[in-house]
């Protein structure tokens, strides 16, 4: 809807459109890992470091098309200088990713998560390290679903009669248990689109325009340079 209002309103204005992917933090400046709040996929990621999300629904074979902020801001200004003084208004627009270049899976995530909240667990309120396992992975969201049933929604209506019956002696065992079904329902509902999705995004008008800045002295930094395992050393992303 943006694009259409400025496409009909810019006049003889040169309007560049940047379309990135999922925002990371930054792979290189200010510092690897750099990030502002939790964002996109990071409360994901914070969730599974706290203990509070052990299963989820994701195609681990879909590429998870993410690029980190550096780069995004990079192509901003290089894509600004290359186009502010054509002569003609000009509409262009580059998509910022990594999906076609230098596919990263959901599989590499997971793993990654692991490995890094292995060796850096999240500290909780009590001063004691959260252990974390490997997630468990439905790929589908009916599987997703009669999971979800039979491993929290149905012990917990259980669980909720007995604490009833004893005065709320497990209340916190069934406030846990709540905990983590929500957290993982509210996720998957937020998400799903992305989680399950496959397709690539065409960022070849990108390539041109960082390749034509390389040759002029800029836009030293590219998505098909991004080794994706410095993830695994400044999660959360």
């Amino acid at each position: 809807m943006a694009e259409m209002v400025v496409g009909t309103t810019k006049g003889n204005v040169n309007v560049v459109i940047i379309r990135p992917t999922i925002i990371s933090s930054t792979y290189k400046g200010p510092f690897p890992g750099w990030i502002e709040d939790l964002r996109t996929m990071d409360s994901i990621i914070v969730a599974y470091g706290k203990g509070k999300l052990t299963s989820f629904l994701v195609d681990l074979e879909a590429v998870f098309d993410v690029i980190p902020a550096d780069m995004v801001v990079n192509e901003i200004i290089v894509a600004m200088v290359a186009h502010a003084k054509e002569p003609n208004p000009s509409d262009i627009i580059y998509h910022v990713g990594s999906s076609v270049i230098n596919p990263i899976k959901y599989l590499n995530l997971r793993d990654y998560s692991l490995k890094y909240f292995t060796q850096k667990p999240w500290i909780n309120k009590d001063g004691k390290p959260v252990k974390v396992g490997k997630l468990t992975i439905l790929s589908d969201m009916a599987s997703f679903l009669k999971y979800m049933y039979f491993r929290y929604q149905l012990p917990l209506k259980g669980l909720e009669l007995v604490n009833a019956v004893s005065y709320n002696y497990f209340e916190e065992m069934y406030a846990d248990f709540n905990r983590k079904m929500q957290t993982a329902m509210r996720l998957v509902e937020l998400y799903k689109p992305y989680l399950l999705f496959n397709g690539l995004f065409d960022n070849r008008n990108s390539e041109k325009l960082l390749s034509l800045a390389k040759m002029k002295g800029g836009g030293e930094m590219e998505a098909k340079e991004s080794k994706w395992g410095y993830l695994q050393n400044i999660l959360p992303m």
